[in-house]
Order: structure tokens, then sequence, then C-alpha cells
């Protein structure tokens, strides 16, 4: 018998399987109660990438975001959530936590009666730790002058700094901002996002939830829009920016 020829060979071999992205989600649903909130979501995110995920008030922005932390609410019913091959989906919120789901709320979450530095400490005590106080200090200045103030009398910039800095005190992989800007007056927004185009420069994955959708596409490498709970666009954040007529259509602006 003739020896098979490399094409021949290669043709009986199975195909490789595709390469799973960073981060990914795959035909989520979820409610609040007996709203369906998040229906049938999917998108995904390369090592490294900021997403922009966009959309008009209760377009289920902030409840994906919850889903992919493993929040209680909105209740995932199904679809999968993946982040380096590990199954989401599968872990509460604690444990998705400690695998590096780092969740900055919109509501900041800054725990009274404790410092500014007592707040950054506490984030550290469950392993793996991330940021070193030092290296914190070092990219957020203003937290350093504050260190030995109480941290719930901060300013809101200051607060939205300290939940930032909250999470990467933590080992993070996959950062997800929920409204970073909102209710900040614009001279501080432009510090919040300095500290952001950082985060971008130094490779982590984030999603960002934002009103301010301009601000964030400006950051963003791609962006998801969401309607009614389901994703009526995704493409590069370029491509928003410069489509006037889908702004319009989902975004208002």
């Amino acid at each position: 018998m003739a020896p098979l020829s490399a094409t021949e060979t290669n043709a009986q071999r199975p195909a490789a399987a595709p390469e799973r992205a960073y981060f990914s989600c795959r035909n989520l649903e979820g409610y609040y109660g007996e709203s369906y909130i998040v229906q049938k979501v999917s998108f995904d995110i390369r090592e490294g990438e900021v997403l922009a995920l966009l959309g008009r008030n209760g377009a289920g922005k902030t409840s994906t975001l919850r889903t992919i932390a493993r929040l209680d609410s909105p209740q995932l019913v199904s679809g999968e959530i993946w982040l380096e091959d590990k199954a989401l989906h599968r872990m509460r919120a604690y444990q998705a936590s400690r695998f590096g789901v780092g969740l900055v709320p919109e509501d900041r979450r800054i725990i009274a009666g404790l410092t500014v530095e007592e707040n950054l400490k506490l984030a550290q005590i469950a392993e793996p730790v991330g940021w070193s106080l030092e290296r914190i200090y070092g990219h957020f200045p203003r937290l350093a002058e504050r260190r030995r103030q109480e941290a719930v009398t901060l300013s809101g910039g200051e607060q939205q700094m300290l939940a930032v800095a909250r999470a990467l005190a933590r080992e993070v992989k996959l950062l997800l901002l929920d409204e970073p800007y909102e209710g900040l007056a614009p001279v501080i927004v432009q510090e919040i996002e300095k500290i952001v185009a950082e985060i971008k420069e130094l490779g982590i994955t984030t999603v960002i939830v934002e009103q301010n959708a301009v601000a964030a596409l400006e950051l963003a490498d791609r962006a998801i829009i969401l309607d009614m709970g389901q994703v009526a666009y995704a493409g590069t954040a370029a491509e928003v920016l410069d489509n006037a007529e889908l702004r319009q259509e989902y975004l208002a602006i």
C-alpha cells in the first residue's frame, strides 16, 4: 500500500477544538423574582480587553454583571459563564471572587467605621492577595493621603477610587465596573477615567457598565449593547462611536 500523503494524513485527523475565549458568557438567562431580566445573553472577551456593556436604563446591564459575579439576584436559571476554562456558573459568589472576579458595585459598599487602609486590608484577608498596599497607594496617591481617614467620610470620587482599589487588593482576573462615573463631578470623572485607563494599560480584563456611554466607549476595545435584556449589537467601540444612528436608537446619544 502506498504511504498516505501529508494532505490525506491531515484529513484523517480530527479537527482541533476551537480555542476558548479568556472569558465567555453563553445564553445567560436570569430572573429577579418573576421578571425575566437577562435573556440569552452571549459574548466573549479576550484577555486584557476592555468591554463596554451599554444600554438604556433597565436594559439588563447591572443584572448581567451581577449574574457574572454569581450574586444571588438575579438568579441564573440557565446558561454558562467561563473564565480561563473554569465554570463560573457552577460557583458561588465567594468562590468566583477567590478565583479572580472583582465586582465594583454602583453603590461602592464602603464599610462604615473603618479607615481607608482598614477597608483595603480587610479585602486582603482571604487568599489570594492581589496588589500590595504600597502598589495601591502608588496608583491611588489620594488614598495614601487619606489612609487614616474614616472611609465613609471620603468624597464620592475618593470612595469610587477606594472601591476600585479594594477590588484590586484581591487577585483579579476579571474586573467588573458598575457605573464608575455615577454622580461624580466632571473633573472627578476625568480622574476616574485616568485610573481605568491605567488598569487597561496593565492588561486587566475589564467590563464597564456606564450610562456615560461616550466615556466608556473611548476607553473600551469592544462594545455590547443590551436592549430589553438581549444583545442588540456587538462590535468594536469605534464602530459604535462612529454610528450615530445606532447610538440614537439604543443609547439616546
